[in-house]
């Protein structure tokens, strides 16, 4: 049976990547706590203790960073103790959790992808662009071409 080149698939465009929407008020509060849960759950995720994952801050930055103050950054109930971008830095190498860029950025309609993820990426939109370019044929060749002779 052959498929109207019009006709959407409904299973064609799956996306291995979250879709997001951008945001575009900041709702203070709920980032504030969200980012404090997903990087308490990454020093519960990490083999490391929260002393440790201070000291390595400390040597990323070269500042001094104590258990109290990461203490701080990760209480819902701390308002007061935001983390500056730096020490977010520091502290997502200090605990491994590449992930927390994600959340970082995911009201902003963005994704964080990581390594050979953007390969994937590539390869899918060009998948997708080849598959335009076979349905953009089959729809040219649908129609008849009539060529006139000429004498």
């Amino acid at each position: 049976m052959s498929r109207n080149p019009q006709q959407m698939d409904l299973f064609g465009d799956a996306t291995a990547f979250p879709v997001r929407v951008y945001i575009d008020a900041i709702d203070v509060d709920r980032f504030r706590a969200r980012l404090k849960r997903a990087m308490a759950r990454a020093i519960r995720e990490c083999q490391i203790d929260r002393a440790e994952i201070a000291a390595r801050m400390s040597r990323y930055l070269a500042a001094p960073i104590t258990k109290a103050g990461l203490d701080s950054y990760t209480a819902e109930s701390k308002t007061t103790h935001d983390i500056s971008l730096l020490r977010f830095k520091a502290f997502v190498k200090a605990t491994g959790a590449v992930w927390l860029w994600d959340e970082l950025v995911s009201d902003d309609g963005l994704t964080a992808m990581d390594g050979d993820e953007t390969l994937l990426a590539e390869i899918a939109f060009w998948q997708s662009e080849q598959s335009k370019a076979v349905m953009r044929l089959r729809e040219l060749r649908s129609k008849p071409v009539n060529v006139r002779r000429r004498k």
